[in-house]
């Protein structure tokens, strides 16, 4: 025969205070929907008032920072996906004038290229492949030049000619 579980209760028996909490019995209670809403709310809002101004999420969204963005610094090729979608926009546009929705051309466009075997998207790959080593050596020089120092010389030239 299975062994019987005791109930669970949350408030320990008035009868025997020195009994110890792991020996005590605890009861289960059902609260009502309106009250769980209401103890959330009220534990959201501590939860609010201890929480570091730092770690609140801000209500407003931030733009990207532009003070970072470098314009000396080489931009990334696209993808053979992309490469593939500058032909198909070219071919599909020919074929159905009527559509003009860029959110049709690229349903149909990944449609397509998921279709395609990999000897129809080697083209591309190898187009993009191309690119990206291009891009891998224009970064590495950026990366020279920026270590040498030579864009902060040229930055402070520049501020200097408007002053």
């Amino acid at each position: 025969m299975p062994k019987r579980t005791k109930p669970v209760s949350i408030v320990p028996p008035a009868d025997n205070p020195t009994e110890s909490p792991s020996s005590r019995k605890m009861v289960l209670r059902m609260r009502s929907a309106g009250k769980m809403k209401r103890l959330s709310r009220l534990s959201k809002e501590r939860e609010d008032d201890w929480k570091p101004e730092s770690s609140k999420k801000a209500k407003v969204k931030q733009g990207k920072k532009i003070e970072g963005h470098d314009p000396e610094k080489p931009k990334k090729p696209p993808t053979a996906f992309f490469y593939f979608l500058e032909d198909f926009r070219k071919e599909y546009q020919e074929q159905n004038p009527s559509i003009r929705s860029m959110r049709d051309i690229g349903k149909a466009c990944g449609e397509k290229w998921k279709t395609m075997t990999y000897e129809e998207k080697v083209q591309y790959y190898d187009i993009a492949t191309e690119k990206r080593r291009e891009f891998d050596k224009a970064m590495a020089e950026y990366v020279k030049r920026k270590e040498s120092g030579e864009f902060e010389e040229s930055e402070h030239h520049s501020e200097s000619e408007f002053d």
